[in-house]
């Protein structure tokens, strides 16, 4: 084990077994971080135990502190963390406690960052495979239809698919399946088409323009769309 490795876990069994020691109202938080050297580096040492502290509740539906993987994860957000909160103190409004505040911002680091490690060896290209090789968005062809799904939804979606497939160039079905339907985030997608995000935004802004465009043209609408699948 490296020794980086070794001290996240040390850093993370310490954290874990004794919660922060100092208290300090939102106003002190954000005076002590403020601060010259001093001030300054005991409330992030105290920031960062509580951060490491809360990690493990935080992510008790993701992964476990058990997990060979936790103690790495934890320290990479705990780090990124720290440095989002001091470059945004300005922001922080006082509607709540400052290490709820902080909390939140290492969840949300923390999900993104286990996203993007689901993502890191999924091809594109697979998102669009069927079990023959065909190009056929994966969101309809992996399974059989639910036993919930009745047959105008089932028939629904393979319209669906059918204007995807029709209307979309490769790029940007490529883009719809990996953001639209498997949920993988805007920047791995973007990295993975070798895109800038902004671009890629709009890559999917005119994709769902032209199946806007399509389904006006066959007297359909999204909101009736979804209505269907409302419907059980």
């Amino acid at each position: 084990m490296s020794i980086n490795r070794q001290m996240a876990y040390a850093a993370f069994a310490r954290a874990s077994i004794m919660p922060p020691m100092a208290k300090r109202t939102n106003e002190q938080w954000l005076s002590d971080l403020r601060a010259d050297a001093s001030r300054r580096e005991t409330a992030l040492a105290d920031l960062r135990a509580d951060i490491m502290y809360g990690l493990p509740y935080a992510l008790r539906d993701w992964l476990s502190p058990n997990d060979p993987r936790f103690a790495a994860l934890a320290e990479e957000v705990t780090q990124e963390t720290l440095m989002r909160a001091l470059n945004h103190l300005d922001s922080f409004e006082g509607r709540s406690q400052f290490t709820t505040w902080v909390h939140k911002i290492a969840a949300r680091v923390a999900l993104t960052e286990l996203r993007r490690r689901h993502w890191k060896d999924v091809s594109l290209d697979s998102l669009l495979e069927s079990g023959e090789g065909e190009r056929t968005p994966r969101a309809t062809a992996d399974h059989e239809p639910e036993p919930e799904v009745t047959a105008e939804q089932a028939d629904l979606l393979e319209h669906l698919q059918r204007m995807m497939m029709e209307e979309l160039t490769a790029k940007q079905l490529r883009a719809m399946m990996a953001v639209g339907v498997k949920a993988m985030p805007l920047e791995e997608a973007a990295r993975r088409l070798g895109m800038k995000r902004n671009a890629l935004y709009k890559l999917l802004h005119d994709a769902r323009l032209r199946l806007k465009r399509r389904l006006a043209r066959e007297g359909l609408s999204a909101a009736e769309l979804l209505a269907a699948f409302e419907r059980r």
